[in-house]
């Protein structure tokens, strides 16, 4: 499938996404919303990847919505909006918290302007590298408005409660030695890209059910009670240990590397 405003491209289990509106540090059209939202489906339904990287082209990694582009078009702005549920994801929502129901590690790699609805999209992954000068704000404040792009799933699991009402009432911009030391990215690093690399094939060494399972029981339990996290801890480990990916991972750790079986497809979850 061809996009417009974003590339895929997959190599050796990897999924690599970049943002392709470089000449408008890649901000946010109808076009790129829909185009994101359509390819988290097609990554949910591929159980040969091992671990997705989402990148920005150009000098930023995403500056925000494009609001002229957005505002010129009242019918698609509705729809950006429109949900039949009001506790379902619309579609402004899907491009952050569509990442969360990927079945294999979503890491973002940023740098440059990570603004408004980038973060947003960015908060849905599972990990965040970026550079140590990137510039990263909740701007939605800025513009009289409140973060409404599913990023405050996110928010609540990586900062302080009144660190969040700070950023998102005053649209502040930090640094990525600011964001770290709040928790809002996982780590910096003068490659981005690189280091998200280095972490997916170190992920790719473990076995994709186990790895599966994993970012199933924590995006699950975090917050949810402790009976329900023993529970789920319990079937989903079960589970695991009827797969094939177990037994192999089992006879891999016994031999020597190069009489390593590959893994299978990951099992349905």
């Amino acid at each position: 499938m061809s996009y417009q405003t974003l590339t895929l491209n997959i190599s050796e289990q990897i999924a690599f996404i970049e943002l392709a509106r470089p000449e408008k540090h890649n901000a946010l059209n109808i076009t790129m919303f829909n185009e994101i939202d359509g390819v988290t489906k097609t990554l949910r339904k591929n159980k040969d990847i091992r671990a997705v990287i989402v990148s920005g082209q150009g000098e930023s990694f995403c500056s925000g919505l494009d609001v002229k582009s957005v505002l010129s078009d009242a019918k698609s702005s509705i729809r950006l909006l429109f949900k039949w549920m009001p506790w379902q994801s619309n579609l402004a929502q899907r491009v952050s918290t569509a990442w969360r129901k990927v079945p294999v590690p979503v890491i973002f790699a940023i740098h440059g302007k990570c603004w408004g609805g980038g973060l947003q999209i960015a908060l849905g992954g599972d990990f965040r590298i970026a550079t140590p000068d990137v510039s990263v704000a909740i701007m939605e404040a800025r513009w009289g408005l409140i973060p409404d792009m599913g990023g405050t799933l996110a928010l609540k699991e990586l900062v302080k409660l009144d660190v969040a009402k700070e950023l998102a009432m005053t649209g502040k911009i930090i640094d990525g030695q600011q964001a770290l030391s709040i928790g809002l990215i996982t780590k910096t690093s003068e490659d981005p890209l690189k280091e998200a690399t280095l972490m997916a094939q170190e992920i790719i060494n473990q076995s994709p059910d186990a790895i599966t399972a994993c970012k199933k029981l924590y995006n699950k339990s975090w917050w949810s009670s402790a009976g329900m996290a023993l529970a789920r801890e319990s079937f989903y480990q079960l589970k695991i240990i009827c797969g094939k990916n177990f037994r192999i991972k089992g006879y891999n750790q016994t031999h020597e590397k190069s009489e390593h079986k590959s893994f299978k497809q990951r099992m349905k979850w």
